[in-house]
């Protein structure tokens, strides 16, 4: 199936309703989706020049510029430095602000963004897990689309330029189809980690044959890559269902003859020691949550070169102790992550600063984190973590131009010294001036380019109120 079939099969198909026990359907296409929003009309990619900002490449072998230039064409950076030529290019203005890479995120719940009207913080039961659970086995394609649209609108306007959308509630072919249409309509560069569906039963093996079709009918789009998300090995995390290690090796191995990286949350040494002695572990493999694991996990991480996700505000609220420090001192790449938006938002500057925080409260400072690593691990290594160091994560000459300018005008930031310790320490996403994905200009002056902010939470809101209905929701 092409993009454009896949396209078409979202927006003109019938609205037929999944019934809400119904689990995978068969693959033939046969839950087609509900008419989702019309295709977003993106910007064109033309040239233009960024002048004079506080230039910070993330390259070594370009270094950083205090007063310097970006020269982006046709969705490419032509050259970075200061007083650049650049005829024919439209100029903006970089004064008073920072040019970075944007930001790249390496794991996010997309599908969970619009529930954010149901959860409640003092109340146990309408809580992240309650909620989803209840409400995620109602999800039809449409709000499946809605919920991945709005979400990747609040990345965009945060400055994340690339986004892992970790899909664990693909209830059919439709909702995938509908979440990879959706990741499309809102030119952000991603990943979409095919994943299991809420509820499933851990006798039921993924749906693979779909994989392998959405795989071809995502080709070589430059902006999307594929991926698998597996279900939790063993007793590991219960509430979402898990499947035995015989069970894990054949997922496993139908991924990897696709060529898919492998995604998995684990928390704990007893996940990593299945993984080791069922011979899973690889550098396809990324890892979520580094908590409660030893030295021995450390070591066998960095030999197999598995690499870790690491999402600090929501893993800050958890039992049990972040172990970022540690494995990145045995060699373990490890990158930053949203998970989802339904009680904290998608802040970077705020998970730069709590890694800072968590590491000085856990080793008195003996690790050595300086404030550049924290947005190395927020751009180039995330484009690490998912495969794409080649083509973003960095103001290189010849990779795509995704990247953002960060005020610093404003009362909190000042007049800024080193420009690493401004942006973990001060900034917020309130900062974000211009956010630019593969030479589209997306969002600027804090006003998006392409979308309808009003209409995503319009539509939100109406898949919210379906959703308690029919989970009989109060």
């Amino acid at each position: 199936m092409t993009k454009m079939q896949i396209d078409r099969r979202i927006m003109l198909a019938g609205a037929t309703t999944l019934a809400a026990a119904t689990l995978m359907p068969p693959r033939a296409g046969a839950q087609p989706a509900p008419a989702a929003a019309a295709q977003a009309t993106l910007p064109a990619r033309g040239a233009f020049v960024i002048r004079g900002a506080h230039v910070l490449s993330m390259d070594p072998a370009i270094g950083d510029f205090e007063s310097g230039d970006v020269h982006v064409r046709d969705g490419a950076i032509v050259a970075v430095g200061p007083r650049l030529p650049a005829d024919g290019a439209t100029a903006i203005d970089g004064r008073d602000m920072i040019c970075m890479p944007g930001f790249v995120d390496t794991h996010w719940h997309h599908w969970t963004t619009l529930l954010r009207p149901v959860m409640r913080a003092d109340d146990p039961k309408k809580t992240y897990f309650p909620v989803t659970l209840a409400l995620g086995v109602h999800y039809t394609p449409e709000d499946s689309y809605r919920a991945v649209r709005l979400g990747l609108a609040e990345a965009l306007s945060a400055g994340v330029t690339t986004s892992h959308n970790w899909a664990h509630n693909v209830r059919s072919p439709a909702h995938a189809d509908a979440e990879v249409k959706a990741m499309r309509d809102s030119g952000l560069r991603g990943r979409f980690s095919y994943g299991p569906a809420q509820g499933m039963p851990s006798t039921q093996m993924m749906d693979f044959a779909d994989i392998a079709r959405l795989k071809r009918a995502i080709g070589d789009d430059p902006l999307l890559t594929l991926g698998v998300n597996s279900r939790n090995i063993d007793g590991n995390n219960t509430s979402r269902g898990a499947i035995n290690a015989e069970m894990a090796k054949a997922e496993w191995g139908k991924a990897r003859e696709l060529g898919l990286p492998v995604t998995l949350h684990t928390s704990g040494s007893a996940s990593i020691q299945l993984l080791k002695d069922a011979n899973l572990l690889g550098p396809d493999v990324q890892l979520v949550h580094p908590l409660n694991t030893n030295a021995a996990d450390w070591d066998v991480l960095a030999k197999h070169g598995v690499h870790y996700s690491t999402s600090p505000l929501g893993e800050a609220g958890r039992t049990g102790q972040m172990q970022f420090p540690e494995m990145m001192q045995a060699g373990v790449l490890v990158s930053m992550s949203i998970d989802n938006v339904t009680a904290e938002p998608c802040d970077c500057f705020a998970c730069m600063r709590m890694l800072q925080t968590i590491n000085k409260h856990r080793t008195g400072g003996k690790f050595k984190l300086p404030t550049k690593k924290l947005v190395e691990m927020a751009t180039i290594d995330g484009a690490r973590d998912l495969g794409l160091q080649a083509t973003i994560g960095s103001l290189s000459p010849g990779k795509r131009a995704d990247l953002i300018l960060v005020r610093t005008t404003a009362p909190h930031m000042g007049a800024i010294g080193d420009p690493y310790d401004a942006l973990v320490q001060l900034a917020r996403p309130s900062d974000i001036d211009l956010v630019v994905v593969d030479g589209r200009i997306l969002h600027r002056n804090r006003q998006f380019t392409a979308l309808d902010h009003s209409k995503l939470l319009a539509d939100a809101a109406q898949s919210v109120a379906a959703l308690k209905a029919k989970a009989n929701w109060s």
